[in-house]
C-alpha cells in the first residue's frame, strides 16, 4: 500500500512500452525522403478507390456518385484526379448549338453536331452573312439592276400615262378638265377651256344643269375606274420589281448556301435549317440592303436595327468541344441555379425585357454533357432551387433552360422556350457523411439518382506498406511544394504523430491536410535553423508551436487552477469526491481538463439526482449515464432489500453544460465513497463509462484527458502516486507525449487500466472491494461491506421515520389500510 491510500498493482499499471507506438527510424530504408520515389495516387483507401472506379465504369444513367468521408482525407483531390484520368481516355462529346426557328420564333432549335462541327457552322454562317451584306447592296446599287428596275417603272409610267390621257380626253369631251392633286385626280366643269364659276353654274337653266350633273357623274365613275386601273398597274409594277429582287436575291443566296448544304449534307437538321435560312433571306432582302432614310423620326423606337434583324441568321454555339481532349470534367464551385442549367439573358427595350436565341448561355450541365460534373454537396444545397434543378435534369435526362423568375411567374417578360437538350453526364457529389445521411433519409429521389457511395476512411492500418507509402507521400509533397526533405528520424516522428491523430496504436491517420500542415511548418523551422533537411527536432518544434498558438484557453484554465479559483485537489483523500476528466474541443485544438465531481448520500426514496440535469446543464447521454448508476446500485446492493437512498451528483464549477457518459464511472466512485464513508485519493483522476453490471467501457480523447490531468499534477507538484484510471480497452489508443511517458518511466505518474468498478475502487481507496458469499453478505473490512452497511442503515432509518411508506409500497395493488 502506497502513500495516499492507493494499492499500486502491476496488473493495473500500463507498462511504458504500451503508452505509445513508436517507429524506429532505423527500420526505415532511407536516410532522407529525397531518396524516395514520389507517391502515385492515394493509399490506405482501398474501399473508396474501388467504389469510385466502379461508379465511373457504370454507364447506366442513375449511377451517379456521392463521395463522402472526413474532410482532409484527400477525397476531393483524389476524386478529381481519378475522374480526369478516366475522362482523358474517353470520346470527345458533341457540340451543341441553338439556331433561330423560322416557323416558331420563340422556340429556338437545338442542333447536335460532332465536336468541332458546331464551331465550323457558326463560322460559316458568320461568313455567309458578311458576304451577303457586301454582295447584296452592291448588286442592288449596280447600273444593271437600276436599268432593269427603271424599265419596269417606265412601263408602268407609260401605261398609266396612256390611261390618264385617255381619261383626260373623255373628260374634256364631257366638258370637264383634270387636275392632279396629292390625293389623286380632281375633275371640274369648263367652258371655253376655263373653269365654270359657281355663280355661272347657278345661272344655268334646268336642262343645262341636269346635263352638267349627268356628265359630272359619268366623269366621276370613269375617274374611279381610272384609279382602280392605276392601282392595279402600280401593284403589277411592284410585283415585277419584287420578282426582280427575288430573282437576284435567290441567285445571290443560293450559290453560297448550296455550298454550305453540300458541306453539311451528312446532317439533315443542318440542311433543313440552311434551307429555311435561304428562304427567309430571299423574303427579307431589305435587311441586307443599304438602309433608306426614315420617313418618320419616331420609327427607330419601333423597328429593330439592321444588325438585330440579321442576328437570326447567326448560330449560338452553346457548347464548343472543338479543342476538347477526351470527355469534359467540369468542377462547378458555385452551383447556382443558372450556373447549373444555363440562363436566358435579357436587354431592356421600351420598358420591357426582351431576348432572343442568341442570348441563351450554357450551364455546367451543358458543358459536362458527355462527361463528368463534380459538385460539392454543401454548395449546391445552399443555392435556391439548384438541387431540384439538378434532380430534374438527371431524372429527365435533359436540360431545359428557363429563368427561375419566369418559371415562378415573378417577372412579366417576353421570353423564349429553347428546345431541351438531351443529357448524358455522370454527376459526382462530394460531401460529409452527415449530408449523405440526411439526403438518403429525407430525399426520396437521392437513393434513386446516386446509387454509388464512395466512403473515404478517417484512418488506415499501421502496416509496413502504409508506413512506406506515408514516407513516399512526405517525399512527394516536399518535391511539389519545394520544401526541404525529411530525415528518417523526422519521418518516424511525423508517422507517430499520424498515429496520435488516429488515436489508435494500430492505425495511421488519413487526415492528409493536417499532416501537410506539420510538413510545411517543420520545413519553416528547418529554414530558421539553416538545416539542410528537416530533422525530428523540427517536427517536435512545429507541433509545440502549433499547440502554443491555439492553447490560450488551456493556459488560462491552468492559471485559474494554480490560483485556486478552480478547485482541483491532487494530494488529499476526500469522501464523496473524485477528479473526472473531460475534453474541451475548440475546433482546431482539443485539450483535457479535470473537473471535481462530488456526491452526497442520505436516507430517502428519491434515488440519484443529477444536479446538472435539474439545472438543464446536461445532455441526454450524460443523463442516461446517471440513470445507469441507479441500476448498478439496485442490482449490486438491493437484491434482498429496498434501495432506501437519496443522492445528489454534481460537476462542481461547471456552468457551460455537460454531455457524454465518460464520467459515469467517476460519478459512481463518488457515490460509493459517500455511501461507504471511505475517502478517495484525489491524486488519481478517473475516466471511463460504466454499465449496469459495473463493467468499464471505453471512451474517446483518452490521450488529451491523461495529459490534461498530468499538467495539473505537474503544476501542483508530483507525489509519486498520482495518475489516471482508464478503461483497459483504451490502452490501444494511447499515444502520449514524451513528458508523460518519461514521468511514467520515472514512477512519478501512473496509468492504470481496469475492467470493472471494483478494480478502480481498490486503486482509489486502498481497500479490497470484497465479494459476497452465498447469502449475499460481504466480508468485513471490505469496501462493499461498508456500502452495504450504510444502505441497510438508511433502510432502517426510513422504516423508523416513515413506517407506512414501506407498507404502501410493498402492498399488492388494490390493498390498502383504512384511515390512511
Amino acid at each position: 500500500m502506497a502513500e495516499g491510500g492507493t494499492i499500486v498493482t502491476q496488473a493495473f499499471t500500463v507498462p511504458r512500452e504500451k503508452l505509445r507506438q513508436e517507429l524506429d527510424p532505423r527500420s526505415l530504408p532511407f536516410d532522407s525522403t529525397a531518396e524516395l520515389q514520389p507517391l502515385d495516387g492515394i493509399f490506405g483507401q482501398k474501399r473508396a478507390v474501388q467504389a469510385l472506379a466502379f461508379g465511373l465504369s457504370v454507364k447506366s444513367p442513375d449511377y451517379n456518385i456521392f463521395v463522402t468521408g472526413p474532410t482532409g482525407t484527400g477525397r476531393s483531390t483524389y476524386t478529381q484526379k481519378a475522374v480526369h484520368q478516366r475522362a482523358g481516355h474517353e470520346a470527345v462529346p458533341d457540340d451543341w448549338c441553338y439556331v433561330y426557328n423560322f416557323e416558331q420564333p420563340y422556340e429556338p432549335i437545338a442542333l447536335r453536331l460532332p465536336p468541332g462541327v458546331g464551331a465550323a457552322l457558326a463560322r460559316d454562317m458568320e461568313h455567309l452573312v458578311e458576304e451577303l451584306q457586301q454582295r447584296i447592296p452592291k448588286v442592288f446599287e449596280s447600273e444593271d439592276y437600276q436599268k432593269s428596275k427603271e424599265r419596269v417603272i417606265k412601263q408602268f409610267q407609260e401605261k398609266s400615262n396612256a390611261l390618264i390621257e385617255k381619261f383626260r380626253r373623255e373628260a374634256s369631251a364631257a366638258g370637264f378638265s383634270l387636275q392632279r392633286t396629292p390625293a389623286g385626280f380632281m375633275a371640274f366643269p369648263t367652258v371655253e377651256d376655263r373653269p365654270l364659276k359657281p355663280e355661272e353654274i347657278s345661272r344655268l337653266d334646268e336642262t343645262s344643269r341636269q346635263q352638267l350633273e349627268a356628265n359630272a357623274s359619268a366623269v366621276e365613275n370613269k375617274m374611279q375606274e381610272l384609279g382602280r386601273h392605276l392601282r392595279a398597274l402600280e401593284k403589277e409594277a411592284q410585283e415585277q420589281v419584287a420578282q426582280l429582287d427575288k430573282g437576284i436575291g435567290y441567285y445571290l443566296v443560293s450559290l453560297p448556301l448550296s455550298d454550305l448544304k453540300g458541306r453539311y449534307r451528312e446532317f439533315p437538321q443542318v440542311v433543313e435549317y440552311l434551307q429555311a435560312v435561304q428562304e427567309d433571306i430571299v423574303e427579307n432582302l431589305d435587311d441586307f440592303r443599304t438602309a433608306n432614310e426614315q420617313q418618320n423620326p419616331l420609327d427607330f423606337l419601333f423597328q429593330r436595327t439592321k444588325g438585330e434583324k440579321i442576328t437570326k441568321y447567326s448560330v449560338n454555339l452553346l457548347v464548343d468541344n472543338s479543342k476538347q481532349r477526351g470527355a469534359p470534367v467540369i468542377i462547378e464551385t458555385n452551383p447556382t441555379y443558372y450556373n447549373l442549367t444555363g440562363k436566358i439573358e435579357y436587354k431592356g427595350q421600351l420598358g420591357l425585357m426582351m431576348t432572343d436565341f442568341s442570348m441563351i448561355k450554357a450551364g455546367a450541365l451543358h458543358r459536362a454533357n458527355g462527361g463528368y460534373l463534380v459538385l460539392f454537396a454543401e454548395d449546391i444545397l445552399r443555392q435556391p432551387a439548384a438541387w431540384d434543378a439538378l434532380k430534374k435534369a438527371l431524372k429527365n435526362q435533359e436540360v431545359s433552360i428557363e429563368n427561375m423568375a419566369e418559371s415562378y411567374g415573378l417577372i412579366p417578360t417576353a421570353s423564349i422556350k429553347p428546345e431541351p437538350i438531351r443529357l448524358k453526364t455522370k454527376v459526382i457529389l462530394i460531401g460529409s457523411p452527415v449530408i449523405y445521411n440526411l439526403l438518403y433519409h429525407l430525399d426520396e429521389d437521392f437513393s434513386k439518382l446516386f446509387k454509388v457511395k464512395v466512403d473515404f476512411s478517417a484512418d488506415m492500418d499501421r502496416t509496413p506498406a502504409n508506413i512506406a507509402n506515408y514516407a513516399a507521400f512526405i517525399a512527394s509533397h516536399c518535391r511539389q511544394a519545394g520544401l526541404k526533405h525529411f530525415s528518417a528520424p523526422a519521418t518516424a516522428k511525423l508517422i507517430d504523430y499520424s498515429t496520435r491523430l488516429a488515436e489508435d496504436q494500430g492505425k495511421l491517420s488519413a487526415s492528409f491536410n493536417k499532416m501537410v500542415e506539420i510538413i510545411c511548418e517543420a520545413d519553416a523551422w528547418a529554414q530558421v535553423d539553416g538545416a539542410p533537411q528537416v530533422e525530428a527536432s523540427h517536427v517536435v518544434k512545429a507541433l509545440e508551436e502549433k499547440e502554443y498558438r491555439s492553447n490560450k484557453l488551456e493556459e488560462r484554465i491552468r492559471e485559474l487552477i494554480a490560483r485556486g479559483d478552480i478547485l482541483i485537489d491532487t494530494r488529499e483523500r476526500v469522501i464523496g469526491q473524485v477528479n473526472g476528466l473531460s475534453v474541451i474541443d475548440l475546433g482546431d485544438y482539443q485539450f483535457g481538463k479535470p473537473s471535481r465531481i462530488t456526491a452526497r448520500t442520505y436516507s430517502g426514496k428519491e434515488g440519484v439526482l443529477n444536479i446538472e440535469r435539474e439545472s438543464r446543464l446536461s445532455g441526454r447521454i450524460h443523463d442516461k449515464g446517471v440513470l445507469i448508476l441507479s441500476g448498478y446500485l439496485g442490482g449490486k446492493y438491493a437484491r434482498n432489500k429496498p434501495l432506501a437512498l437519496s443522492a445528489t451528483i454534481c460537476f462542481e464549477q461547471s456552468y457551460d453544460g455537460v454531455e457524454g457518459d465518460s464520467a459515469s464511472s467517476a460519478e459512481l466512485y463518488a457515490l460509493l465513497s459517500s455511501l461507504a464513508g471511505v475517502p478517495l485519493y484525489q491524486g488519481i483522476a478517473v475516466t471511463g463509462s460504466v454499465n449496469q453490471r459495473g463493467q468499464i467501457q471505453p471512451i474517446g480523447g483518452v490521450n488529451r484527458k491523461i495529459e490534461g490531468f498530468f499538467t495539473v499534477c505537474k503544476l501542483q507538484g508530483f507525489t509519486g502516486n498520482q495518475g489516471v484510471i482508464i478503461p483497459r480497452q483504451n490502452v490501444k489508443n494511447l499515444q502520449l507525449k514524451d513528458e508523460v511517458i518519461e514521468a511514467a518511466a520515472a514512477g512519478k505518474f501512473h496509468i492504470y487500466a481496469i475492467d470493472n468498478i471494483e478494480e478502480g475502487l481498490e486503486i482509489l481507496t486502498g481497500l479490497p472491494a470484497g465479494e459476497p458469499d452465498a447469502a449475499g453478505n460481504y466480508p468485513k473490512g471490505t469496501f462493499n461491506y461498508l456500502v452495504n452497511k450504510s444502505l441497510e442503515e438508511f433502510a432502517a432509518q426510513l422504516r423508523f421515520h416513515r413506517p407506512w411508506s414501506w407498507l404502501e409500497e410493498e402492498q399488492p395493488a388494490g390493498i390498502g389500510t383504512e384511515g390512511s
